[in-house]
């Protein structure tokens, strides 16, 4: 929770300044993220699922890891207001949640988390298979699909940790043996390591193999069957946009994974930073639910394209189109 009572009110001292001061900050930058960017994720997020999948023919393999991103996203937005209008982003809270809504809302934002950073991962591995092995559909749209729904399921399956805190929690005092659960520093090592660590080093590892094979000019670049070379754009600025947003939020858990719980070894202004510098990354990490949809929308080519058809499909109603009719008589004579 974020409060200043810890400090003495009478006393006008500089930690007290200090915690006012980053109270307020906090609350103007959750408040400009709820007015500017929760509806425009929103409208983005909802507006690249529902594209894509009202043109499933035309869908491509980064097409379906947009969408689950797009999809984890959502959860993001959900997750955002009860946690930026609650009392550890504001210095006015419009509700004050128990410990129950806060491990839910902790294991859908780590569940999110872990969603978007495997799902721009295995994108990144992907677009290195089809640009080296075009046409062979090991990096198919099936197999993609099914690609993410393992995502979704390791990303719950990953969270568990959590769940268990939760548990331990409400047992601890039936079940001695759940306090040795009760490790917070334990959870973070373990979303650092999966949620951070593994995919950068596998992201990483797809980019220099891009580089490698994008040198080598061979006649397969000429192929029709290739993605659009606007996707390699898309996807580095992606990428790069992914880890510049989640990097501080995972770097104040290796923080507190190696320097232990804060506060236990530091004076008070130290805490105060720490918890400033911890909702300000988690604030930057919310910021991802609305600024990868809006370069995928911008970036795409054919989005634009699926966004008219649909238009198009959505104003003809029941009755066929006059060019999916003219479409079809050709194909008739």
């Amino acid at each position: 929770m974020w409060s200043c009572m810890v400090y003495n009110e009478t006393n006008d001292s500089v930690d007290l300044r200090l915690c006012q001061d980053f109270g307020l900050i906090l609350s103007i930058f959750s408040l400009v993220y709820l007015i500017v960017c929760f509806p425009l994720g929103l409208c983005y997020n909802a507006l690249l699922v529902v594209v894509n999948l009202s043109n499933k023919v035309t869908m491509t393999m980064p097409d379906v890891y947009f969408v689950n991103i797009a999809i984890a996203g959502l959860v993001l937005n959900l997750v955002a207001p009860v946690e930026l209008l609650g009392p550890s982003f504001t210095r006015w809270p419009m509700w004050e949640y128990n410990n129950e809504l806060y491990i839910t809302l902790l294991i859908l934002f780590n569940i999110s988390s872990l969603v978007i950073m495997y799902s721009t991962t295995l994108l990144s591995l992907d677009y290195y298979i089809e640009r080296a092995l075009p046409r062979t559909y090991m990096s198919s749209v099936y197999n993609t699909k099914h690609v993410c729904g393992f995502i979704w399921g390791g990303a719950i399956l990953t969270s568990f940790s959590s769940l268990l805190f939760y548990v331990c929690n409400h047992v601890s005092t039936k079940i001695i043996e759940c306090s040795k659960m009760q490790n917070k520093e334990a959870a973070d090592t373990i979303m650092m390591f999966i949620g951070y660590v593994v995919p950068a080093v596998a992201v990483l590892y797809a980019f220099v193999l891009i580089l490698r094979i994008r040198k080598e000019s061979t006649p397969l670049d000429q192929d029709s069957g290739r993605l659009d070379p606007s996707i390699h754009r898309l996807l580095l600025a992606s990428v790069c946009m992914q880890f510049l947003l989640w990097t501080p939020y995972y770097m104040t858990l290796l923080v507190h994974t190696v320097a232990g719980a804060p506060g236990s070894h530091s004076n008070r202004q130290h805490l105060t930073t720490y918890f400033f510098l911890r909702c300000l990354s988690e604030l930057l990490a919310f910021c991802s639910s609305f600024a990868i949809p809006l370069m995928y929308t911008q970036m795409n080519k054919n989005f634009s394209h699926k966004l008219q058809r649909l238009l198009k499909r959505l104003h003809c109603g029941d009755q066929p189109c006059p060019h999916e009719r003219s479409a079809v008589q050709q194909v008739v004579t």
